[in-house]
Parts: structure tokens; sequence; C-alpha cells
């Protein structure tokens, strides 16, 4: 996809990533980029990127998000379910740090795609990007909760692949490991999710546009975890030991 003239649309898009990704695709010459979130950016923004308030566990100001856009801008060319959280830790979360966690990291991405695709379809195809995480392709040590939803994110955007990429809907899903946002804010430069690195947003913004150029399904702004992937299905219990092993450098993850 080349993002020039596109209408595009970010949820979690007031800081880290999403407001990364609202910048460079500006400069790539996108004709509307709508930034949403729960709370508003710290900066202002400017054209071409316009905010709307919207609370992603909430189906119906997803709607309204998608709606809203659309009638400003005309059909969204690319919608990006990026919003996420990390929420409760270890084996004992409550019931609500597993449900806001499941709702913002899976049930989101469930919610935009039950309302865009059918529209996606009706006019001949459209683009989803959804951040999960490399904690979906690997796992998150020391949260039950961040590991079990960015998996669910993960088979979700491989089942929209799956299911509608004869259908015009192409999937792009983005597994960063650390990245200097608010949600490492606090950590040992990322934890154990940092053992390769902590990258900057805008550095992660650079290899989406280049994934999304290429359109690709698996975007890996940290390059290893394609390696790590391939050990863990090669030899599934020996990387399991590995990560028992790693656990004991990182025993609360962060």
């Amino acid at each position: 996809m080349k993002l020039e003239s596109k209408h595009v649309v970010i949820t979690g898009g007031a800081d880290g990533i999403g407001a990364a990704l609202a910048r460079r695709f500006a400069a790539e010459g996108a004709r509307a980029v709508v930034v949403a979130d729960i709370a508003e950016p710290a900066s202002s923004v400017c054209d071409p990127i316009r905010f709307r308030q919207c609370d992603v566990t909430d189906r119906e100001q997803i709607r309204s998000l998608i709606e809203t856009a659309e009638d400003l801008n005309g059909p969204i060319d690319l919608f990006c379910s990026n919003a996420g959280i990390i929420g409760g830790i270890g084996l004992h979360s409550s019931d609500d740090e597993w449900r806001r966690t499941i709702d913002v990291n899976v049930m989101a991405h469930v919610w935009a795609a039950q309302i865009l695709i059918p529209k996606m379809i009706e006019r001949g195809g459209g683009y989803l990007l959804n951040t999960a995480s490399a904690a979906g392709l690997l796992t998150q040590l020391g949260s039950a909760t961040y590991s079990v939803t960015k998996h669910g994110a993960v088979g979700f955007a491989e089942w929209i692949a799956i299911t509608y990429g004869d259908q015009g809907i192409k999937v792009s899903l983005l597994c960063p490991q650390a990245v200097r946002t608010n949600m490492t804010a606090g950590t040992d430069q990322g934890g154990v999710a940092g053992v390769d690195g902590m990258m900057e947003p805008d550095a992660v913004a650079d290899v989406v546009v280049a994934g999304l150029d290429a359109e690709q399904f698996l975007i890996l702004p940290h390059s290893e975890v394609a390696e790590y992937f391939r050990r863990k299905a090669d030899d599934y219990e020996r990387w399991l030991r590995g990560m028992r092993r790693l656990q004991e450098r990182f025993p609360t993850g962060w």
C-alpha cells in the first residue's frame, strides 16, 4: 500500500507508536489521518491529522469513530487497531483486569473488523494494520493477561487474512519488542522485551511504512523475533526450557 492520498484511522494514536505512525503517514502524503484515543494528545495535531476521542472497549464508540471519519473524509483505506494495554500481571489477576485487557487488546480489533470488512468488501478492498506484540508470537514473562491477549490478536489477524484475503482485504500484523512508550516507562530498558534493545517509536513507524509498501503480513521492527519464532516452532520443548532460564534473569518480566 502506498500511503499517498489515503484516508487512515489510528486507535491509540495520542502518543507512542500510534502518534509516530500518524506523523509518518502524514509525511508520506496521506490525505486524512484520524488519531483516536481515550485522552487527547499531549501536543497539538495539525493537517492532515485530526483527533477523535474514543474508548475502544466500547463497540459503539468504535462504530461512531468509523462513521464520523468516513462522513468527513470518505471511505477509510487503512484502519490501524493500535490501542493496547498491559493489565494484570500474574495468575491471580482480577476478572476486571482480564476483561479490560481482552477488550482493548483483542475485542477492539474484532469490533473494528466487524464494522469495516463488509464496507471494504463492498467497495472492492481495504487494509487493516493490527498492532499485537512479539509477546503474541512468543510470550510475555510476568504477564498472563498481556501474553494471552496478544496471542489472540495474532490469531485474529491470521484468520482475517485467510478468510478475506481473496476478497480484497489486506492485513498486516505489527509485532515489536520493547518500544520507548508510556507502556515501558519506568522499566529497566523494557525488561525482558528490551533484550534486543529499546526502539524509538519513529523507527517503528519507518519499518511499518516499508512493511505496508511490501504488503507484508508480519511486520517485525526487531528482526531477531523471526529467529526466536522459528526456534519455538522447531523445538517447542527446548524453547520452553530456554524461556524458563530467561525468566530467572527477569523474574517479573519487567
